[in-house]
């Protein structure tokens, strides 16, 4: 690989899993049955079970849901970790155009950030796996509490977009729509309040956009409506062993790297934790994050986990930069061969 050339692994979050995601891995990778059958006997239920074979109401419920992709996700990216060490070749001396599966950067797309951080070493996937379940957890009682909705709008620029959201919560006093997820240009997803949502979405039409996607979900995530799940959330967080990252994360809230963690400061964890919690009710950040990866020299995003819905937004964040999908034995092994 060129001296110049930098690699980033990214992962999905909710929206991408189906069931039979991981089956193909766990009957073909030890590694890969290893984390499944751990993830098993720390729920307490088969969660490998719901993946392969389960009712896809009850893999989309996100209590489920977020183990569920955590779990395919660590065991994608612990498989292409060990095919790649058995490659045995120099690294130091790639020929051009070699993809070198070391990473300048780890990031996730919202519960993506989860396995971000147990790819750069920063959390142990038992502690993960808590996490994500407790997540889920708090995020479908802060829904029940305070109902609400997303939708996905297309074809409108995000000063756009953030305009009408303003507008709509000034319609709606007691209501508020804001920005959930910054996707790709074109791409924003909204999220709040059903009644300010819904004029909102009146507003984007009216105003030119393409195409309004409602979402199949029953929370408001990434908005004020999930603030009693960030208040619940912060004492188990705070109670997470993390570690400094050995790879930069680039967080969601922030759209930079966490403090890099080769210091091994308090500071570093903190952030991760604080980071962790802001999530809950923050914007994603994705087309920034990506184009920070990019503006510090990465040419090639590895997507690693059940679909390729990063590897999309990301060929329309930039077309110029390489993307590769790593999602099943067929993705691991034509990824290998890159290497």
């Amino acid at each position: 690989m060129r001296e110049m050339e930098k690699v980033a692994f990214v992962f999905p979050g909710q929206g991408s899993q189906y069931v039979g995601m991981g089956r193909d891995l766990y009957e073909t990778y030890p590694e890969a049955k290893a984390v499944f059958d751990e993830a098993d006997r720390i729920l307490g239920f088969p969660l490998s079970k719901l993946c392969f074979e389960g009712l896809p109401a009850e893999l989309d419920d996100t209590i489920n849901t977020q183990p569920a992709i955590f779990t395919m996700s660590v065991a994608c990216f612990k498989v292409l970790g060990t095919r790649y060490k058995e490659q045995g070749k120099d690294r130091e001396n790639l020929e051009p155009g070699t993809l070198n599966l070391e990473p300048a950067f780890v990031a996730g797309h919202s519960l993506g950030e989860y396995t971000a951080l147990v790819a750069a070493g920063a959390l142990d996937f038992a502690d993960g796996l808590r996490l994500v379940r407790e997540r889920g957890r708090v995020m479908k009682e802060a829904g029940e509490l305070n109902p609400g909705a997303m939708a996905a709008v297309i074809g409108l620029d995000a000063q756009t977009l953030e305009g009408i959201c303003q507008e709509a919560s000034i319609q709606f006093p007691a209501s508020r729509v804001q920005i959930a997820n910054y996707n790709s240009p074109g791409q924003v997803v909204i999220s709040g309040h059903k009644e300010a949502l819904e004029r909102a979405l009146e507003l984007a039409r009216e105003r030119g956009a393409r195409r309004i996607i409602p979402l199949a979900v029953s929370i408001a995530a990434h908005s004020s409506l999930m603030q009693p799940a960030a208040d619940a959330f912060a004492d188990t967080v705070a109670q997470v062993d993390f570690r400094g990252p050995c790879v930069l994360v680039v967080a969601n809230v922030t759209a930079a790297p966490i403090p890099s963690v080769t210091l091994r400061t308090s500071t570093t964890v903190e952030g991760i934790r604080e980071e962790l919690v802001k999530q809950l009710t923050s914007t994603v950040r994705w087309v920034e994050s990506v184009q920070y990866m990019i503006a510090q020299g990465v040419t090639t995003f590895v997507e690693i986990g059940p679909k390729d819905v990063l590897t999309g937004l990301i060929r329309r964040i930039d077309k110029s930069v390489q993307t590769v999908n790593v999602g099943d034995v067929a993705g691991i092994e034509a990824c290998i061969e890159l290497t």
